[in-house]
This record gives structure tokens, sequence and C-alpha cells, in this order.
């Protein structure tokens, strides 16, 4: 029993050190005294129960008393609690002090909260930075298709970090001004002279305005010659036209053959009232029997006029060839 209760408050010491040890940071208080960074050790147990990782605002203390920037850890603190990245911050404040960049404490956080890598900006604002853009294409008055690709350097503005447009801003920026330069020009022969007009119409524009980043250079990197648009324009409208003149004629086509139907369909008509009034003779002839208005020699008479009319008629039509295909000779 006397070993089992000697093990248990052993156990119980051991935790009860760890929980101390946890509670009280005392290794990062004694770095904060042998680097001369002025945090106490309840500064260090409160940062515990605030939520706030000693060690980060330790390290980041230390970094910057190295450095000989002048932090307050509440600052640190506060920056953590509202989501920033506290050690990003530092290194930016170190770099931009080192290569005399005018940047506050304030300003970094303040980029750094607006979602932006603030350490980034400065390199960037040392070493500037080379983007390319993606190939565009470009028509010059002529109708010819340029596709050009161009390398853009740029530098971050510091100022403008908060607010001002990103990257895919200047690339569209500067796709616009390749294009709108090609599209000026009278031919792609001068384009391709002269490459270098492009970057100059296209700098000439401050397309940087508004934006976190200052354009220094403009280079085409390439430049090929892509379609005859022009011609294939003027092939299309050959094309369309074409069609249109097809339709046209084919409506008139289609018109006149409905006219022609509506013609024939009248002269059916108008036979079908002859044949109809032919009808009408033998019963108007015995209606004149009847009524005394036609005698017998009238009726031949009119008989005679009849067989001598069609016998005049089969004289004057061409002999007919009959079925043995011999022709009648007269």
């Amino acid at each position: 029993m006397a070993i089992s209760g000697v093990i248990l408050v052993v156990v119980v010491c051991i935790v009860a050190l760890i929980v101390f040890l946890w509670l009280v940071p005392l290794n990062l208080w004694f770095q904060c005294v042998l680097n001369g960074v002025k945090i106490s050790l309840i500064q260090l147990i409160f940062m515990r129960w605030r939520k706030v990782p000693p060690t980060i605002i330790v390290n980041a203390m230390i970094n910057s008393k190295k450095a000989g920037l002048d932090l307050s850890s509440d600052l640190l603190e506060a920056h953590y609690l509202a989501g920033g990245h506290v050690q990003r911050v530092v290194n930016a404040l170190i770099s931009a002090d080192k290569a005399n960049i005018n940047l506050d404490f304030k300003s970094a956080t303040a980029i750094d909260l607006a979602g932006r890598d603030v350490f980034e900006a400065v390199q960037m604002s040392v070493n500037p930075k080379v983007v390319d853009t993606p190939l565009v294409a470009a028509v010059a008055s002529n109708g010819i298709q340029l596709i050009v690709k161009a390398r853009v350097t740029v530098r971050a503005n510091i100022r403008q970090l908060v607010g001002g447009a990103g990257e895919e801003t200047i690339l569209a920026r500067v796709g616009e001004g390749i294009v709108t330069s090609i599209g000026s020009a009278a031919s792609h022969a001068y384009v391709l002279e002269n490459p270098d007009s492009i970057s100059k119409l296209v700098l000439s524009k401050g397309l940087d305005t508004g934006t976190a980043f200052e354009i220094l250079s403009i280079d085409i990197a390439d430049i090929d010659v892509g379609k005859n648009i022009g011609a294939q324009l003027q092939m299309d409208q050959a094309e369309a036209d074409k069609n249109i003149a097809q339709a046209k004629a084919e409506e008139r086509r289609a018109m006149a053959i409905a006219v022609e139907q509506e013609m024939k369909a009248k002269a059916q008509e108008a036979r079908a009232k002859v044949i109809e009034a032919e009808a009408e003779v033998p019963l108007a002839m015995a209606e004149a029997f009847r009524n005394g208005n036609l005698g017998i020699m009238d009726y031949y008479k009119m008989k005679n006029i009849m067989a001598d009319t069609d016998m005049r008629e089969s004289i004057s039509k061409p002999a007919n060839t009959k079925n043995d295909n011999t022709v009648i000779k007269k």
C-alpha cells in the first residue's frame, strides 16, 4: 500500500508539473530575458488564457528586437486575435526597414488583414516581378491577325495594396492596350517591323492607375502572324450574299410556277365553259325546231357547212404516220 501511495503521489506531481509548465511557460520567459524582450511571466500566462500562442508572440518580439524595431506585444496579440499573420508582418517590417521602404506597423497589419501577403509585397518592391501575359490575338487594319505574347515587369506599390487591383487587372489592361495598338496600325507589317510601338503606346495609357502595382516595362516576347481575318470576312459575306440571291431566285421561281399553275387552272375552267356551251347547242336547235324557227332544209345546210369545214381542216393538217412507221406519200 505504501509503494502504491508513493507511485500515485509521483504521478500526481508529474501531471501537476506538466500543467504548471504549460500554464507558466518558463522557457519562453527565459528566452525573453536573455534576448532583452520586455514580456513578464504574467503576460505569458494571460496569453494562454486569451488563447494566443505565446511562442508566436515571443519569437516575433525577439526577431523585431534583434532587427532594431520596437514593437509592442499587445499590438501583436491584437493582430493575431484579428486573424492576421504575426510572423509575416514582422518579417515584412524587418525587410522594409533594411530596404529603406516606408512601412509602419499599422499599414503592414492593414495589408495583411486585407488578404495580401505583405512580406511578398515588400519583396516585390525590392525585386520587381515579371509576369507573362497570355496570348493576345488582334487584327490590324489590313485584316491580318497577329498573336502577341508580352512580358510585364511590375513592382508592388505599398500605398495601393489596400483597395488596389491585382495582377489580373494589369494583364487585362495590357491585353486591351495591345489589341488597341495593333488595331490602329495601318498594316501588320508595320507592327512586325516596330514591335516597340506596342510597348510605347501601352505604357503611355497609364494602365497601373488604381492597381497595387507599378508597371516598369512592357516587353514584346513573341509575335506570330495568324489568319487573314479580312479575307475570311469577305468570303463569308460573299457566301451570305450568294445564299440570299439563291433564296430570292428560288422565291421568284416558286412564284412563276404558282402563276403558271393558276393560268392552267383558268384555261381548264374556260375549256369547261366552252364544252358546256357546246352541249347546249343541240338543245337550242331542238327548241328552234319546236318553235318553227328552224326548218329541215336549214338543218341540212348547216350539216353541209360543218362537213365542208371538217374536210378543209383535215386537208390543212400534215400527214400522220401509220402504226407500222410508214409515211403516207401524196
